[in-house]
């Protein structure tokens, strides 16, 4: 799928591009002086913060794509285990219950129920609001995925981290507002944390899972980050010269929007040279905090990493911060790879959540666990579950949102979401209401209408607030 940033009718450059020009030194078109040292200018109004009166400042959005199994997990069926082998007789005709081979223990002083798979998350059970009564629109990975980023599988349309940034305005203008680290390739590619028709400021900035820290230095989670050519100071110079020609060139043609979005595009890509490569920098991390995330210790290395990184990211003022973990498509071998992906992400959100928990930060982040649909609560393969859009399960902590609580729920079996039914629209509004935005005056005018991200849909559960 073209990437909706570099996209011949919008003719704008992506954050990636304008990284590569501000390090290497030459091509550059569109940069405002900002030197190190000096008193900053006036910032421009597409990155003047503009904070709601919302209990979070902040989103980290946990992304498992292939969609793990609700039934498994955070949706405790007993009756689908009391049934387990039996012939369905209406929806899936012929096709025999699988009760889950895992056992839910009361979690907590709420005692929510929670897979055995999550034993270290469970010990946060008061902190989880689980969302039991989601669904979707269709049960095919890439319609679904980009339906949950953006809330539309049919049309490109700008992510929800992009329309977090425009609502709330960036909080460091040396950084990017929205983060997005290790997103699949798949699935609609960039178009998930893609601005669309929003100005290229949005758009979401893609931090590969690198392995620095802790003496490796064997990958770069973001490349050109440097420049190998020129200082610092005849950086600043060639990009000073290069502001005034376009400052020039916006006063004789005119035009602000497109031609702001790529000044501030190319001066934020020369300013994160100075401050991203130390935030992605986890090797000055205690050794009793590397542990409990769980980073060096095999299995949970790599998504504990990211939640580390997604920790220091929100310090600094990043608004909206995605974590991708792949690999929960099971079709198959259900009870050997599911509780191999369970292992990777429980321990390091645990940390997480106690880590934001003891720096006074979770009451201002809310942090979202959520693939793009569940799994059936009948067998596919004997040993395997296919799609199901129909009912799946999602969970929110912090935020505003209470805790040790269950809002929703699925059928006896886990097939469709029959209470506090939540589609992603729902699920889109009630985010940006913890950040204090009405999803319906959220819009932005583009090809002669108001465009909003939950279109002319979404109903915020305010049962859920604390």
């Amino acid at each position: 799928m073209t990437d909706p940033m570099h996209s011949p009718l919008q003719g704008r450059p992506s954050r990636r591009d304008a990284l590569r020009i501000a390090s290497s030194g030459f091509g550059l078109m569109a940069l405002r002086g900002l030197s190190f040292g000096a008193s900053p200018a006036a910032p421009s109004p597409l990155w003047t913060p503009r904070i709601p009166r919302g209990t979070a400042k902040r989103v980290i959005f946990l992304c498992m794509s292939g969609a793990p199994s609700h039934v498994d997990t955070f949706d405790h069926k007993p009756a689908l285990t009391a049934n387990s082998g039996k012939t369905l007789s209406g929806v899936r005709r012929g096709a025999k219950l699988l009760g889950s081979p895992w056992k839910f223990n009361p979690s907590g002083r709420s005692g929510l129920m929670i897979s055995e798979l999550f034993p270290e998350l469970a010990k946060h059970a008061d902190k989880l609001c689980l969302l039991n009564g989601m669904h979707t629109d269709v049960p095919a990975h890439p319609q679904a995925f980009a339906k949950l980023h953006t809330g539309s599988f049919q049309f490109v349309r700008p992510s929800l981290g992009s329309w977090t940034l425009y609502g709330m305005g960036s909080a460091n203008d040396n950084l990017p507002g929205f983060v997005t680290l290790n997103p699949p390739s798949g699935n609609g590619g960039a178009q998930n944390y893609g601005s669309a028709f929003l100005p290229a400021t949005y758009q979401g900035m893609r931090i590969a899972s690198g392995r620095a820290g802790r003496g490796r230095t064997d990958a770069a989670p973001v490349e050109d980050i440097k420049n190998p050519r020129q200082s610092v100071s005849l950086q600043r110079k060639q990009l000073d010269l290069v502001q005034r020609l376009n400052g020039e060139y916006k006063r004789r043609e005119g035009q602000a929007d497109d031609v702001e979005a790529v000044i501030e595009s190319y001066e934020l890509a020369f300013k994160m040279q100075a401050e991203l490569p130390e935030l992605l920098d986890i090797s000055k991390e205690r050794k009793e905090t590397l542990d409990a995330y769980g980073i060096g210790q095999g299995d949970t290395d790599a998504f504990g990493r990211q939640c580390l990184t997604a920790r220091h990211l929100a310090e600094s003022g990043v608004r909206f911060i995605e974590i991708g973990a792949g690999g929960w498509d099971h079709h198959r071998n259900l009870r050997e790879d599911l509780p191999a992906s369970c292992r990777k992400i429980d321990r390091p959100i645990a940390a997480l959540l106690q880590d934001l928990a003891q720096r006074r930060m979770l009451d201002e982040t809310l942090v979202v666990w959520s693939g793009e649909f569940g799994r059936t609560p009948y067998a596919q393969n004997g040993n395997g579950r296919d799609h199901n859009n129909r009912g799946f399960t999602s969970w929110m902590a912090g935020g505003g949102i209470k805790g040790g609580m269950r809002y929703g729920s699925t059928d006896e079996h886990g097939i469709e979401a029959v209470s506090g039914r939540m589609s992603i629209h729902d699920w889109h509004a009630t985010i940006l209401a913890t950040l204090g935005m009405d999803h319906e005056k959220l819009t932005y005018p583009y090809a002669g209408r108001d465009f909003r991200l939950t279109d002319v849909h979404g109903e915020v559960p305010r049962e859920i607030f604390g």
